[in-house]
């Protein structure tokens, strides 16, 4: 896969934003039939509080590769992909119009729903779930790793100094709790929408938590939430924390979950130390 590194003027943003793209067009098949030439199902996949670091690795493993699919990478800061207005930083319209619509222009990407995916983990696992179900025209399947979906659950108990910095990207947290920057209030509204139209898109979810994870029973409450609604959900436990282990293994269980292309061998740039 190359591994591109992008920097653009963004709107929402009102900036200039880095990106970071893993696309598989660089693969020696070594006389097997070469991949018919169409566009690529992509993942746009969203850190957590400490940003990158290895995260952008663990996409580019044997399945990915082999499946031919793009990973798109946005730095989110820490603003937990939820749109700020007063400063003119529309995080959550940035990643579920701006984004799609300018990597679909820069790269050959599917324009298809069902070829469209959003995952992450922790604050990018909520910043997937919100923004999947909020962009629910754009995403096919959503992908949640230790969703940080705590911070809009009870806001009125909240202590200020607990929540600083969710208070600070969030605004007033029991406003926010109301309106669509809570998957919660997603979840509901989908719901509701679909006892009037029947074919509303609703993206599938794939939802996995740590066993010793102090955001587990919120996604647990999460997961009852969803599968309550009528949506599409997968939900696993296994023994971890917040932690990358976790995420390094879980990120492959959710690559095999996606509808993706068959396995294609061959030799590319992901075979490479550098």
């Amino acid at each position: 896969m190359a591994f591109i590194q992008v920097s653009f003027m963004s709107k929402t943003l009102m900036r200039t934003v880095p990106l970071q793209v893993i696309l598989p067009v660089d693969k020696f098949t070594f006389g097997q039939p070469e991949r018919e030439e169409k566009p690529f199902k992509t993942l746009y996949l969203l850190h957590g509080i400490l940003g990158m670091r290895q995260w952008f690795m663990e996409p580019e493993s044997k399945d990915g590769r082999e499946k031919n699919l793009a990973v798109v990478m946005p730095a989110g800061e820490n603003a937990f992909y939820v749109d700020q207005p007063s400063i003119g930083a529309m995080h959550g319209q940035f990643i579920g119009e701006e984004l799609v619509e300018i990597t679909r222009k820069m790269f050959p990407l599917s324009r298809k729903r069902e070829d469209t995916f959003i995952g992450g983990l922790s604050m990018g696992g909520f910043g997937a779930l919100r923004n999947g179900l909020k962009y629910h025209d754009t995403f096919g399947a959503v992908i949640c790793l230790s969703g940080a979906l705590h911070v809009l659950e009870n806001p009125e108990e909240s202590r200020a100094d607990s929540f600083a910095h969710e208070e600070g990207y969030f605004g007033n947290l029991v406003e926010a709790a109301k309106s669509d920057k809570n998957p919660a209030v997603l979840i509901e509204q989908l719901k509701e929408a679909r006892k009037k139209d029947p074919s509303v898109n609703v993206p599938t979810v794939f939802q996995a938590c740590g066993t010793e994870d102090g955001l587990l029973e919120v996604n647990r409450l999460y997961h009852k939430r969803m599968e309550e609604s009528g949506m599409d959900i997968v939900y696993y436990e296994s023994k971890g924390g917040h932690e990358w282990d976790f995420w390094d293994e879980w990120i492959k269980k959710a690559l095999d979950w996606l509808p993706l292309e068959e396995k294609t061998e061959g030799l590319n740039s992901g075979n490479v130390n550098v």
